[in-house]
């Protein structure tokens, strides 16, 4: 039956800032949604960043949402570094960032070699358009089962219910969700068992795969620097994002440390 959990592993987790974040590589994270896409499971995985663990201290039903969810991955540099720190005794000491791009982009690859279908939900008609067109270009395989650009206000009951059935209807595997924090996340952990997939929350994904937004170069994404490029590329947007979330950060994990 769809939605019943029926494969399970051992998790390993750290709290960051009181949301727990899954010890887990690249690797591993797309060999456990696999398993749980191969078994048609109702499962939520998150890419937590400074943005997401900052605004969960901030709002209790993200909270919930993220220590709810099945996996959550160490998206962003300083979160993976802050586990490092955090997690010499659980095994954390080498723990290294699964970005919301990256895991999509190695999930897909497998996708593609597997026939397994997939359906992209969230961005603009514009940016599923040239997503589509670019995930096909490099993967003539790749099984996209259906798309979606929902409203960006609340849908009603019966747009919701809509999209549900059709997500449901297509036979996909899993949902890829772009909707932006915290609105996919609340999404993700509202429909777990209504959606008969495997929900992966990928943020900015949609943007970066087509091509709408650059993101940083890998040396910068390397060293920890790509929030220094998206507000160099959209300061008006993001600045409070990364100058104030970042610097809530650095304060609450220093509380944090200073506790522990």
């Amino acid at each position: 039956m769809p939605g019943v959990s029926r494969v399970d592993e051992p998790r390993r987790t750290v709290a960051v800032l009181g949301t727990p974040i899954d010890i887990v590589t690249p690797a591993a994270a797309v060999a456990r949604i696999a398993a749980w896409a191969a078994a048609g499971e109702s499962r939520v995985v998150c890419a937590c960043n400074v943005h997401s663990v900052v605004t969960a201290t901030q709002h209790p039903e993200l909270q919930r949402a993220l220590a709810g969810a099945d996996l959550a991955t160490p998206d962003g540099a300083p979160v993976a570094w802050w586990m490092r720190r955090l997690g010499r005794q659980s095994g954390a000491a080498d723990q290294r960032r699964v970005s919301g791009p990256d895991l999509m982009q190695a999930y897909l690859e497998h996708a593609a070699a597997h026939g397994e279908p997939l359906y992209l939900y969230g961005g603009s008609e514009e940016t599923l358009a040239r997503l589509r067109a670019r995930l096909l270009e490099r993967w003539p395989a790749l099984a996209i089962a259906g798309w979606r650009a929902p409203p960006f206000r609340a849908p009603s009951a019966e747009e919701d219910a809509a999209d549900v059935q059709a997500i449901n209807a297509s036979g996909a595997r899993t949902l890829w969700v772009s909707l932006g924090c915290p609105k996919q996340e609340l999404w993700m952990h509202a429909h777990r068992g209504r959606v008969h997939a495997v929900m992966v929350g990928v943020g900015a994904a949609f943007d970066f795969h087509a091509g709408t937004r650059p993101r940083a170069p890998r040396w910068m994404r390397e060293h920890g620097l790509e929030w220094l490029h998206r507000l160099a590329s959209e300061p008006r947007r993001l600045w409070r994002r990364y100058l104030v979330t970042n610097t809530l950060f650095v304060a609450k994990a220093a509380r944090q440390w200073l506790r522990s």
